[in-house]
């Protein structure tokens, strides 16, 4: 029996994957693939065109029956889709409408279903919602606070998101935060933002080809129930555990480049407000679906041979690329430089803490490789989490409430009732609903104050979840 499969985003670079995946699973797998009508003739269709099993529809995924039509054809939800930063942050009302807005056409066409539990939803979330994790933060794990970095309209809607799928009601879903996706196109990049990304930073990344063999393998029917109504964070293991650092030279020396300080000066690039993380809990999700294959090293060597013309990076001087390159890129809209130049200090605070502090990072005469702690460390979440959540009381959601600084204005908490949302209040004195899975498990709290970035480090004056990472970020 052929298993029908609704894919959003395939024009992307990790969409193209997966559509590979499915390509080479035919016998098993039909695909609806949803592209935008202005891509009629995007190179990624091309590729496809001679695709027996898969079957384009032009629509937008903001349209509530264009939506419908293909999820009333779809055993599964693969939904991959985003307007992404640094354009979310360019357009947010665009990245609002389509990245809350299709979740929740998504989620309103599956209840719309004569069985909703025949349908299974993958919604794709990031690392971006746990947002500033700099050393020494920089371990992390589902459940950890969500905390997006200041002026990351992206983050801040997959947190909204997040939220909708997780109290959805659907009977079968999942919600995976995506890493850093590393793609042969991440080595064409050009863009400002590359400056927001702290050398001591750390991501853990995964490649864009196991990122698309997990999404079809979520497909196949030797997924474990358990692996439904969870939330997870997508990570490639202790491989792909690098400093930004790392990743800076590591990329240089595959390109024959001997000194990628050459190209730079250190204070040209952010201390922090980046997104990043080293996962205790990424090993998972591979547990319950394995996908891992590849290495940073094979990825690395795969994306060079995607791109022969890079190979010459070495031999062109490393003045001439610092001064005709990237110090233009610095100083366009997005990159610290045009920060600095144009002494903007909401954005010099959010990125180097104040300007003296940007004064104060010196040259590459005082810089040394950061090394963060391998040793992983855990957040304190507020609960028993050796409890089975099936045993929680209304005593473990008040103390998860009170730890958070608020409290639970439920007086009846029925037990086993994970995905039943409640009433909370914050310490600000916001009222809102969330499920004691949303709250206690995937560390959601109050949605005004999680948009509230600039108040972080007041709200953690009397929220002591959010405290242990505020502290000296």
């Amino acid at each position: 029996m052929t298993t029908r499969v609704f894919l959003t985003g395939a024009t992307g670079n990790w969409g193209r994957c997966i559509l590979r995946e499915f390509a080479d699973r035919g016998d098993r797998f039909r695909v609806v693939a949803l592209v935008l009508p202005h891509e009629r003739d995007h190179p990624v269709l091309a590729e496809f065109a001679g695709m027996p099993n898969l079957e384009v529809v032009y629509g937008d995924l903001t349209d509530y029956p264009t939506v419908a039509a293909c999820v009333a054809r779809a055993d599964y939800v693969l939904h991959v889709a985003a307007v992404v930063s640094p354009f979310a942050d360019d357009h947010p009302d665009l990245a609002r409408e389509v990245n809350i807005g299709s979740a929740r056409n998504i989620v309103d066409a599956v209840r719309a279903q004569p069985d909703p539990a025949a349908v299974r939803v993958v919604m794709v979330g990031s690392v971006a919602q746990t947002g500033d994790r700099n050393p020494p933060h920089h371990w992390g794990r589902v459940g950890d606070p969500l905390r997006v970095s200041r002026f990351d309209e992206y983050g801040q809607t997959k947190v909204v998101a997040e939220r909708l799928l997780v109290d959805s009601g659907l009977p079968r879903w999942a919600w995976l935060r995506q890493t850093g996706i590393f793609h042969p196109g991440m080595l064409e990049i050009r863009d400002p933002i590359m400056t927001h990304s702290p050398f001591a930073g750390v991501m853990e990344w995964a490649s864009a080809e196991d990122s698309a063999r997990l999404m079809a393998d979520i497909c196949e029917d030797e997924v474990p129930e358990e692996f439904w109504g969870g939330v997870y964070n997508i990570g490639g293991g202790a491989d792909w555990r690098l400093t930004n650092w790392q990743l800076q030279t590591g990329i240089a020396a595959a390109l024959g480049v001997p000194d990628v300080r050459r190209w730079y000066d250190r204070n040209w690039f952010a201390t922090r407000n980046f997104h990043g993380q080293w996962y205790t809990d990424s090993d998972r999700l591979e547990q319950l679906v394995p996908f891992r294959t590849d290495t940073f090293d094979t990825a690395l060597r795969r994306a060079i041979t995607a791109n022969p013309g890079l190979k010459r990076a070495g031999k062109v001087p490393g003045r001439l690329v610092k001064h005709a390159v990237m110090k233009p890129l610095t100083r366009k809209p997005r990159g610290t430089m045009a920060f600095i130049r144009d002494d903007d200090h909401e954005k010099i605070a959010a990125y180097f803490g104040s300007r003296s502090a940007w004064e104060a990072i010196g040259d590459w005469s005082t810089f040394e490789a950061p090394e963060p702690d391998r040793t992983p460390s855990f957040l304190d979440h507020g609960y028993d989490e050796g409890k089975d959540p099936e045993g929680w009381t209304l005593a473990d959601l008040r103390g998860a409430a009170d730890f958070r600084g608020g409290r639970l204005l439920a007086d009846i908490f029925e037990p086993g009732g994970v995905a039943t949302p409640l009433p909370w209040q914050c310490a600000d004195g916001h009222v809102f609903r969330g499920s004691p899975r949303l709250i206690l498990t995937a560390g959601h709290w109050c949605p005004d104050c999680v948009r509230d970035t600039a108040g972080y480090t007041r709200q953690a004056q009397t929220n002591a979840f959010l405290a242990q990472v505020v502290h000296g970020s």
